[in-house]
């Protein structure tokens, strides 16, 4: 069970399958929040994706309003970049976000377009295999605008984009911001702005146009490729397809990369044994 900042996570069996319920907070909902509510389920059930977290129902009443996903059992990025460290091999973190961009450009190329508005590492979840699923897609309306007509400022603007941040119309290119920001963490493995609080986050990326430091020793074509995500301009961030395409290339010269590696140690092997013979 993990309380996040809409409601309580939890694990369950539900007809012998494990799940997850996602219960939202207690309060008397409204007809209005019920039938926003309403939509946004319908929605979730028509997405069928590998990388979109599977929607199995959802419980709607005056006092309770839940869902129930497929419980993936590695549970978020967020928490595996803390625990794993060392773990995440080249091959494993391109792997992943190959994974998140084919889920989200299948959000993005749905009819209508469904923008995800909060995507970041606490919404990516992992199952056995390692294959990440993007979740909490469906909830962008219920999050009621952005967080900063909120009275209680509990949104993540780590990962939000300078526009979303500045309350600014946003379309698609906002969750492109901030899956710019999630390779910043699978390359870094560190938690985006730990040291700011809220509002120094708003005015760094939203104000100033400030962004993460991308660490020397990153790779240049995943710098490149965060660098382009994170855009001032949305018009010039590219789209997950583009994303796609770049991010292959990239799982290529790895798999080669990998293969030498083994041929090397192969032949060095090889020559051990023949000297011990």
């Amino acid at each position: 069970m993990h309380t996040g900042c809409c409601g309580t996570v939890y694990h369950a069996l539900w007809h012998g399958s494990d799940v997850a319920a996602k219960v939202f907070s207690k309060q008397e909902y409204s007809e209005e929040m019920i039938n926003t509510f309403r939509q946004e389920v319908s929605l979730m059930k028509k997405l069928r994706h590998p990388n979109i977290i599977l929607f199995m129902g959802a419980v709607l009443s005056q006092q309770r309003l839940c869902i129930v996903t497929e419980f993936l059992p590695r549970g978020s990025l967020f928490r595996l970049l803390r625990t794993n460290i060392g773990k995440l091999d080249p091959r494993r973190r391109v792997n992943m976000a190959i994974d998140i961009a084919r889920g989200m450009n299948y959000l993005h190329n749905s009819i209508p377009t469904v923008v995800h508005r909060d995507l970041k590492s606490p919404n990516l979840l992992v199952d056995k295999n390692w294959t990440v699923k993007v979740a909490d897609f469906g909830l962008s309306r219920l999050k009621l605008e952005t967080f900063l007509t909120t009275k209680t400022g509990k949104g993540t603007p780590q990962w939000m984009a300078p526009e979303v941040l500045r309350s600014e119309p946003s379309n698609e290119k906002s969750d492109v911001f901030s899956y710019g920001v999630v390779l910043w963490e699978l390359v870094t493995q560190k938690i985006p702005w730990d040291t700011h609080n809220t509002m120094q986050v708003i005015g760094a990326v939203g104000f100033m146009d400030h962004r993460l430091e991308i660490p020397r020793d990153v790779d240049p074509q995943w710098a490149s490729m965060i660098q382009s995500c994170w855009d001032s301009d949305p018009q010039h961030r590219p789209s997950f397809q583009e994303l796609l395409e770049r991010l292959r290339e990239l799982q290529k010269q790895y798999n080669v990369q990998a293969q030498t590696k083994r041929k090397e140690a192969g032949k060095v092997a090889g020559n051990m044994s023949v000297k011990e013979s």
